[in-house]
């Protein structure tokens, strides 16, 4: 079959060291949050440790929602700030 139709299944997963690429890390920074349990979505394919192009876009999204610079509703600078209610200063001693 080649009229081109498996061309977008080609690229679907990335190895580590090109998801590292495509995220603009180091590799050693993707197998340490990996190893942490942190970061973007893997999973093995054999013995290669391997990435979904959609999850590492997916979780590079909910980092820049999770981060107060990037998403206005979360950053406190936009928010007034509040008054201390009148009974907390003496319960502090």
């Amino acid at each position: 079959m080649s009229d081109g139709s498996s061309a977008p299944y080609s690229n679907a997963f990335l190895t580590l060291d090109k998801a590292a690429e495509y995220l603009g890390i180091s590799p050693n920074t993707l197998y340490v949050w990996r190893h942490r349990r942190q970061g973007p979505p893997s999973f093995r394919m054999g013995r290669r440790v391997m990435y979904q192009i959609t999850a590492l876009d997916d979780w590079v999204r909910e980092q820049e929602q999770a981060d107060s610079r990037s998403n206005q509703k979360i950053n406190p600078l936009n928010h007034p700030l509040g008054r201390r209610r009148a009974g907390a200063a003496g319960r502090r001693r």
